[in-house]
């Protein structure tokens, strides 16, 4: 926390000392106006573009971990997660269906059961939640 203090009262000083300057080549008449806006205006935007990349990098994901004591707590079947996992990846209960050898209702029955265990009225709550519980990535 010092160190960040200290990198900020640097930075600050800095651009205090870069604008006290600035003033007095302003009063000295050695530069045009046009230079000071352009300077002013690029120092602005280089620290609102680097404020920017700081505030929004996010650290890499690492590989997926599903969450197990979720999945046992909420008594999710295998079968069941494998629905929700077609059904995060966007596809119909036809697709549904097809893809993993069932038919169209016992897919319909899997989904109330999920909608059921995860207190959820819709597939993009279903979807939410699961993703809130790791459940799928």
């Amino acid at each position: 926390m010092t160190r960040t203090i200290l990198i900020w009262a640097l930075v600050l000083a800095v651009g205090a000392f870069a604008l006290q300057w600035l003033e007095y080549q302003y009063l000295a008449r050695r530069f045009s106006f046009e230079i000071y806006v352009g300077v002013i205006g690029t120092a602005c935007a280089a620290g609102g573009v680097w404020l920017g990349w700081r505030l929004t990098a996010r650290p890499a994901a690492g590989p997926f971990a599903r969450n197990a004591a979720a999945q046992a707590a909420l008594r999710l079947t295998g079968q069941e997660m494998r629905v929700l996992e077609r059904l995060a990846a966007g596809q119909s209960n036809k697709e549904i269906a097809r893809a993993l050898g069932l038919s169209p209702n016992t897919v319909k029955t899997h989904l109330a059961n999920l909608f059921a265990k995860l207190e959820v009225a819709r597939r993009t709550q279903a979807i939410g939640k699961a993703r809130d519980l790791q459940l799928i990535p």
